[in-house]
Formats: structure tokens, C-alpha cells, sequence
């Protein structure tokens, strides 16, 4: 039984190896696509859009199992990190941290605070920005779309998909997006 558990941890840290978050310090999942930022949301917005690629804050917590369960089930897929890290500069917000965090109205909280202010309830959370916010408005409101909890394969690279291609623009909301795009995934 030892050998089989021990060639599972092999063929996972193979299949997942480059992919693959570790636990930081504060209990949280570090992904490689992950950026250490001073969590100035007008800062990283402007970042992102110097890199082109779009603005995304995950919120997480620690003990998290939907955390856990995007870490090591979704987010190492090679497809989606692969994504992830060509399109996305993705900042972590921990739900109960107190590293100070400046929206982008401008006001500065621990990231608790900010986290009640932008009304994020669960674990994981998703907010992703379009390439411009104004100054008077906070991240709550000024997200593009927002993903609120653990999704799974398809769902979660249909959702990084349809952000990159503005779908929040267009006609086509995202659960007609999705139907589409998991027919064609399925087939």
C-alpha cells in the first residue's frame, strides 16, 4: 500500500510538478503565477496592463478546502496554469490577512476590512478587472466578473476565456458562454 501511495505522490508531482502551489507561511496556497505585489490595486491594474494581461484578485483563506481543492485539483491542469500565467497578473488577498491593501478609490484597509467593503463571502473569490477603473469606485464594484467559489475544469478555463475576450461586453452571458464552449470541450 506504502508503494502504491508513494508512486501516486511520483506520477502527481510529474503531472503537476511545474504547476503545482505550495503552502506559504500564512496557511495560504502559493501558484507560481502568483505576483507579491504592495496590493495597490491602481498599481497592479497598471502593471497588468503593461504586461498585457488582465487584473485578477483571488481571495482565499487559510484551511480553505475550496482553496485546496482549486490548488490541487484545477489550477495545476497545464491548460489552465499555462493560461493563467499568459493573460493573468494575479494578486492574493487573504479573506482574514491584515497586509494593508489600497482600492482603487483610494482608500486603505487590512485586507479583512477590505474584504467586508468589497462584500466577498466565500472562499475562493475571483475578481477580475477590466484594463480600466476610475478612481471613485472600489474593487466590489468596478470587477468585470466575479467567480465566487470553486469551480471545476471547464467552468474555471471557460470563465479565465471569456474575461480575456470581454464577454461582459458582448450579448453572450456567461452561462450561454460556457454551454457553448463545454459542448465543444465534451464532444
Amino acid at each position: 500500500m506504502r508503494k502504491l501511495i508513494t508512486a501516486c505522490a511520483i506520477l502527481m508531482s510529474l503531472t503537476f510538478g511545474a504547476y503545482a502551489a505550495t503552502m506559504g507561511d500564512d496557511g495560504l496556497h502559493k501558484a507560481p503565477w502568483m505576483r507579491d505585489t504592495f496590493k495597490d490595486l491602481h498599481e497592479d491594474l497598471a502593471e497588468a496592463n503593461a504586461e498585457g494581461k488582465r487584473l485578477m484578485v483571488i481571495v482565499e483563506q487559510r484551511g480553505c478546502i475550496y482553496c485546496k481543492k482549486m490548488h490541487e485539483e484545477v489550477f495545476p491542469i497545464e491548460e489552465i496554469a499555462d493560461y493563467i500565467e499568459e493573460n493573468f497578473f494575479v494578486v492574493q488577498i487573504n479573506m482574514f490577512g491584515d497586509v494593508e491593501v489600497t482600492d482603487f478609490d483610494g482608500e486603505t484597509l487590512p485586507e479583512k476590512d477590505m474584504v467586508k467593503k468589497w462584500g466577498a463571502l466565500f472562499t475562493p473569490s475571483i475578481l477580475f478587472f477590466p484594463t480600466e477603473v476610475g478612481t471613485d469606485v472600489s474593487a466590489g464594484r468596478a470587477a468585470a466578473a466575479t467567480m465566487p467559489g470553486a469551480f471545476g475544469r471547464y467552468t474555471t478555463f471557460n470563465m479565465l476565456n471569456w474575461v480575456v475576450e470581454e464577454g461582459y461586453n458582448g450579448d453572450e452571458s456567461f452561462q450561454k458562454y460556457h454551454a457553448r464552449k463545454f459542448a465543444e470541450q465534451t464532444d
